[in-house]
């Protein structure tokens, strides 16, 4: 089957060839997937998990790629609550091969059926953006109506998901960003945007909650916009600074089958939309992780016809 790989670490994105792998094997609780969109994040070359495996010995060449829609065409031994040919989309394992090939094996609990309205360009834009947002603003700022929220990136993959599932909530929502992201945050339902290149940031005056994508200067900055008792929660980095009464939480995405359902019920209610930026085939993943041009929303590798 052909696959993107990596095997050499120093040569990062250059590094990225498009190669013939074996057939994978399905292991207990394991299902095969043949893949039909996946997606991909581009700060993943520099993770640990991406060149070695829980045990810390080196895995290469390895597959990138965490988020995938498509069919699974075999069962491994044991594994419960998913049928071959059944349409599904989810989340890889962070230290097996990934998405970004033609078939990959993925735990079974790492999936959830994919409605047949949904299809799997769409499907594949959710799993980290929408579970990354949802445990952010819920899970762990535990954001309740009538609070008010800062959404840094908020035209992002991750952002995007964010002002919506926080507007339906009954949030007041400021989105953060470039200037030419103020129409789509707006658009989402953010009910204040501010342009990090030319407005200021500290005149939006205290929150409730800040969610950070970005790090850096911005999140250190962020901290003192926390009101008492506030929670400021990031992706970007562990945090070093923190709100002056309030609690500071860095955390990595966890899978969630549940958690993918509700997010796949709120597509087809229209209630929550992607926004894809790209869409491209297998053969121009590696490209796709090149710096360039900057293109809002997310990139989804097409791999198979459905």
């Amino acid at each position: 089957m052909q696959a993107i790989t990596v095997q050499d670490r120093d040569a990062a994105v250059s590094g990225l060839d498009l190669s013939e792998l074996p057939h994978p094997h399905a292991a207990e609780n394991d299902v095969i997937v043949e893949v039909h969109a996946a997606g991909f994040t581009p700060g993943e070359l520099d993770w640990p998990s991406t060149w070695t495996d829980r045990a810390g010995r080196d895995r290469t060449p390895s597959v990138p790629g965490h988020e995938l829609s498509g069919v699974v065409t075999e069962l491994g031994y044991g594994t419960t609550g998913l049928t071959v040919g059944q349409r599904v989309f989810g989340l890889t394992d962070w230290t097996r091969n990934g998405s970004l090939a033609q078939y990959t094996a993925v735990e079974a609990r790492n999936l959830t059926p994919l409605p047949a309205d949904v299809d799997h360009v769409t499907a594949a834009a959710l799993p980290i953006s929408g579970l990354t947002a949802w445990q952010a603003l819920f899970d762990h700022a535990r954001l309740i109506t009538g609070q008010s929220v800062l959404i840094h990136g908020a035209a992002g993959g991750v952002g995007s998901i964010a002002v919506q599932l926080a507007r339906e909530a009954g949030a007041r929502v400021i989105g953060t960003g470039r200037a030419g992201d103020r129409d789509t945050a707006l658009g989402l339902g953010a009910d204040t945007f501010v342009d990090l290149q030319a407005e200021k940031l500290d005149d939006i005056g205290q929150v409730d909650v800040v969610f950070d994508v970005i790090g850096g200067e911005i999140l250190e900055r962020s901290t003192a916009l926390v009101r008492p008792g506030g929670t400021l929660v990031t992706i970007a980095e562990p945090v070093t600074v923190h709100p002056r009464d309030g609690r500071a939480v860095f955390f990595v995405v966890e899978p969630d089958r549940a958690r993918l359902a509700d997010l796949a019920q709120r597509l087809r209610d229209g209630r929550l939309k992607p926004i894809i930026g790209a869409v491209r085939p297998l053969t121009e993943a590696a490209s796709a992780f090149m710096p360039g041009k900057r293109t809002p929303g997310k990139t989804i590798i097409f791999v198979t016809e459905d």
